[in-house]
């Protein structure tokens, strides 16, 4: 899955660098999947990006297989449900967060990505990587021992950040060694991308 969508990201002769990135590609996926069937027009809404560069997504992901397209829209082919369920399958939930202790700012978006505790090293690498797409950065919790905790900040998040502990247990059904990153920014898109950003840095090129 991960070389997949990365591959589709490459540059092609004929015609420029793609101008939307990987998490792009996912909210297609996504906006597809849950409605069914989306047209140019709303995707390029929904994503914040031009038409242009909508233009050149829908092509590359109707080249890969993963969509058709038709007047009434873009649909999931059964390759693009299979590759969407492997997706699920790793990013099991997402949810908006209200504000808590570790918000950057005020819109603030969780990612829930199962078994991925034993990749996350100080939580740099996500906030970085988070940073680089758009957001203010991220905050990376690890559920282990039937605790969450924070790499090199907090051994019991229940007791140092009891606000988003609470959050987190009330809207997540996590399981051991899953990890929950948090993205934070000023709109929710980017948030969005900032915490999908930082969720992709947990998973290896040879997928699920």
């Amino acid at each position: 899955m991960k070389k997949l969508l990365e591959s589709l990201l490459e540059e092609k002769a004929p015609g420029p660098y793609p101008s939307f990135s990987v998490y792009h590609l996912i909210k297609t996926l996504e906006l597809i999947a849950k409605t069914g069937q989306v047209g140019r027009g709303k995707l390029a809404e929904e994503l914040k990006i031009g038409e242009g560069a909508t233009r050149t997504l829908i092509e590359r992901l109707k080249t890969a297989h993963l969509i058709s397209v038709s007047k009434k829209g873009c649909s999931l082919t059964e390759k693009g449900k299979k590759i969407w369920n492997e997706f699920e399958s790793i990013f099991s939930q997402k949810t908006n967060l209200e504000r808590n202790e570790l918000a950057l700012a005020d819109c603030n978006v969780a990612v829930q990505i199962r078994g991925g505790g034993n990749r996350v090293r100080t939580g740099v690498e996500q906030r970085d990587a988070a940073i680089i797409a758009g957001a203010k950065g991220a905050a990376t919790l690890v559920f282990k021992g039937k605790k969450l905790i924070m790499p090199k900040i907090s051994e019991d998040v229940s007791q140092d950040f009891p606000i988003i502990f609470r959050q987190i247990t009330a809207l997540l059904k996590l399981r051991e060694n899953d990890v929950v990153v948090i993205g934070s920014a000023d709109i929710w898109s980017k948030a969005e991308y900032g915490a999908l950003a930082a969720a992709w840095t947990l998973i290896e090129n040879n997928g699920a």
